[in-house]
């Protein structure tokens, strides 16, 4: 999926953002070339839609980046100078709108099984001590059961 923005354009597979610049503009702004940042690495996408009379931009932030803070009004200006970000004109905006969407997905289902997975861990560790003290004696096999019901949600 790829959307084309003033100066810029995002590229998502699934897993990679690839932000590439080509062109004067490009050169004269941020720099040409391409970067590439895995889901896993965006903590935040910022989004300014674009008006009748201004350009809207996407941005993505990362540990460590060096995001420039705008003042009132030059929002846009800004993000054309930073090198996470790609502005786009109204027209441009619907896929930059469908792209963010897959994006934002793509963040939570990343995230989501990683917690999950913690979860069933820590549960099953529990169980695990429950069980070991419940053979040594340190628990009736009452207790065990009141606590492995609290453990599983019974």
């Amino acid at each position: 999926m790829e959307a084309k923005g003033h100066g810029g354009q995002v590229d998502f597979d699934g897993q990679y953002v690839t932000i590439k610049r080509k062109g004067f503009l490009a050169r004269s702004v941020v720099g040409k070339g391409e970067k590439r940042l895995h889901i896993s690495n965006i903590t935040a996408v910022q989004w300014k839609p674009a008006g009748m009379m201004v350009n809207g931009f996407i941005q993505f932030t990362v540990p460590g980046g060096n995001e420039l803070k705008s003042s009132f009004g030059s929002q846009t200006s800004s993000a054309m100078q930073d090198e996470n970000s790609v502005v786009f004109t109204k027209q441009q905006q619907p896929k930059f709108e469908i792209l963010r969407a897959a994006i934002d997905t793509a963040i939570v289902q990343h995230r989501a099984p990683q917690v999950a997975q913690v979860r069933l861990v820590s549960v099953a560790d529990e169980l695990a001590k429950l069980g070991t003290l419940l053979q040594q004696g340190m628990l009736t096999q009452r207790e065990f059961d009141q606590q492995k019901a609290r453990l599983l949600g019974m």
